[in-house]
C-alpha cells in the first residue's frame, strides 16, 4: 500500500501521521525527537512510506541527513508554504499539523528545500559567530565612548590598537570609573583576539578551496564573501539560471499585481542575510575603494548619478551575486570589460 507519512518536530516529541494514497489516516502516533525514534516508528507503521516530509527548521537538517543516510526518501519542505497551507485549521495543534504535512506530501504541493552539506554548515557557523563577534566588538566600543563622554571626554576616530591604548591612557587609575574601563578594554582585547583567530582559520580554509580563491578574483570580494557565498549555495547546480541567484539572496524587488495595480517594491530581503550583507559590502568597496575600472563599476556608477548610491549598491550586489555563481559553474574569470573571455 503507498503511503505517505508527515513528521511534526519539536525539541523532545516529534508527532507523526501516516495517510494513504486516497488521503485517509492509517496511523497516528508519536515518537522522541531522535532520528533513530523516527526510523523505527516509521519501519513499524509505514515501511513501504513513499515520501516522508518534514518543515525546514532548527533541527531539520540533523534529521534530514541522519535519515537519508538511513535510505528513507525524507523531503525536507518550505516551512513558509507549510504555513500558508495549514492556516486553515480551525484548530492548531502538533497532531493536526503532522496530518496537515502528511497531505501536502501527498498531494505534491510543496518547495522541497535543499539542505546543505555538514561541512557547508560548519563555515556558516563560524561565519555566524564571527559576525556575531564582530557586533560585540562594536557594542563594546560604543559604550567606552558613550562612558567616557559623560565625563567630558570624546574619543576621536579610530579603532583598533590606537583606540584601546587611548582608552588605556585614560584607564590608568583608581577610581569606580577606571576600573569600568579596565572591564571593558580587558573584555574588548579578548573579543579581537578571538575575531582575529577565526580570520586565520577562515583564511585558512579559503586558500585550500579552489572555489572560494577563483570567485576572490573579482574586485571587492574577500575571503569572507567568498566563504560565505559557496557556503550558502553548496551546490550550483540547483539553479538552472545564474540569475536566480539574485533573488534567492533577497537582491530583487518585490512585486505586487493586482487588476490594474501592477508595481515593484523593495527588495525582498528574503534568503541568507548574512551573504547580502557581504555582498553588499562587496559592492560598496567596488564602487569607492577599487582603482581600476571594470564595466561592471562603469555601469553602477552611472546608476548612482540616476538613481543614488544606496540603489546602485544594491543592484551591484545582485550582479556580483550572478557574476559568481556564474564564474563557479562556468570557471570564467572576472570580466573587467564587457569583451567575451574564454573559460
Amino acid at each position: 500500500m503507498e503511503t505517505f507519512v508527515g513528521l511534526d518536530v519539536s525539541q523532545e516529541v516529534t508527532h507523526v501521521c501516516v495517510v494513504d494514497a486516497k488521503g485517509a489516516i492509517v496511523w497516528n502516533g508519536q515518537c522522541a525527537s531522535t532520528p533513530t525514534a523516527m526510523s523505527k516508528t516509521i519501519e513499524a507503521r509505514a515501511p513501504s512510506a513513499t515520501r516522508i516530509g518534514l518543515e525546514s527548521g532548527p533541527l531539520s537538517t540533523w534529521h534530514w541527513h541522519a535519515l537519508k543516510s538511513m535510505n528513507l526518501p525524507v523531503i525536507c519542505i518550505d516551512a513558509r508554504h507549510t504555513k500558508a497551507a495549514l492556516s486553515m485549521q480551525v484548530n492548531k495543534t502538533d497532531k493536526n499539523d503532522a496530518a496537515g504535512i502528511a497531505q501536502i506530501i501527498r498531494m505534491g504541493w510543496y518547495k522541497e528545500v535543499g539542505v546543505k552539506s555538514l561541512d557547508s554548515h560548519e563555515v556558516r557557523a563560524m561565519l555566524g559567530v564571527r559576525s556575531r563577534l564582530v557586533g560585540m566588538r562594536t557594542e563594546v566600543t560604543n559604550q567606552l565612548r558613550g562612558v567616557l563622554k559623560n565625563f567630558g571626554v570624546v574619543l576621536g576616530k579610530g579603532k583598533g590598537l590606537r583606540f584601546a591604548d587611548r582608552v588605556q591612557e585614560i584607564a590608568l587609575g583608581d577610581g569606580i570609573l577606571h576600573e569600568s574601563l579596565r572591564c571593558l578594554l580587558t573584555l574588548l582585547r579578548n573579543i579581537s583576539e578571538q575575531i582575529s583567530c577565526l580570520d586565520e582559520r577562515l583564511a585558512a580554509l579559503v586558500k585550500d578551496d579552489k572555489v572560494c580563491r577563483h570567485l576572490m578574483t573579482v574586485p571587492g570580494v574577500g575571503p569572507v564573501t567568498a566563504a560565505s557565498f559557496v557556503s550558502a549555495i553548496d551546490d550550483p547546480a540547483k539553479f538552472k539560471k545564474s540569475r536566480d541567484v539574485g533573488a534567492y539572496f533577497g537582491l530583487t524587488p518585490k512585486r505586487y499585481q493586482s487588476g490594474e495595480v501592477d508595481r515593484n517594491g523593495r527588495i525582498s530581503k528574503c534568503g541568507d542575510g548574512l551573504v547580502r550583507k557581504y555582498l553588499y559590502e562587496a559592492a560598496t568597496t567596488l564602487l569607492t575603494r577599487v582603482n581600476k575600472w571594470s564595466a561592471l563599476k562603469a555601469w553602477g556608477l552611472r546608476l548612482a548619478k540616476r538613481s543614488g548610491m544606496k540603489k546602485a549598491i544594491v543592484a551591484v550586489a545582485r550582479k556580483l551575486a550572478v557574476a559568481m555563481h556564474a564564474m563557479w559553474t562556468t570557471g570564467e574569470v572576472f570580466r573587467w570589460s564587457n569583451a567575451p573571455v574564454a573559460a
